[in-house]
């Protein structure tokens, strides 16, 4: 399993920190922790802050997020609520793939009520 390195931003002004923020800060802080070639072994990277905790809802929310922490709200067909947490792998036109422990779990998208990011590790 590989090591995860969380990072947390806030703003300077003590402003909301966004999905999007998050996203922009992702791709900079990977180079940098790449060129620096400190780490030798795999790893896991999750810009967060206090204020993600919301749901995934745009398709760059799902691209920006992808390897992130998630917990899935779904419907199965005789109308019971499930929840599933994992790292989110992808979201397709007919489901949204979840990393569970290693395998990759397809939810169906039409059962689908919520993605939101979360805390848990779900690898």
């Amino acid at each position: 399993m590989p090591m995860t390195m969380q990072i947390h931003i806030r703003l300077q002004g003590g402003g909301d920190v966004s999905l999007d923020d998050c996203a922009r800060f992702s791709k900079p802080m990977q180079e940098a922790l790449e060129a620096s070639e400190q780490f030798q072994d795999n790893y896991v990277l999750e810009i967060s802050s206090p204020g993600v905790g919301v749901n995934l809802i745009s398709d760059r929310d799902f691209d920006s997020f992808r390897g992130f922490p998630v917990e899935v709200c779904y419907q199965e067909k005789n109308g019971s609520e499930i929840y599933k947490e994992g790292l989110l792998h992808e979201r397709s036109l007919e489901h949204v793939h979840l990393n569970v422990k290693g395998r990759i779990d397809r939810i169906p998208r039409n059962e689908v009520i919520t993605v939101r990011l979360t805390n848990a590790k779900g690898s």
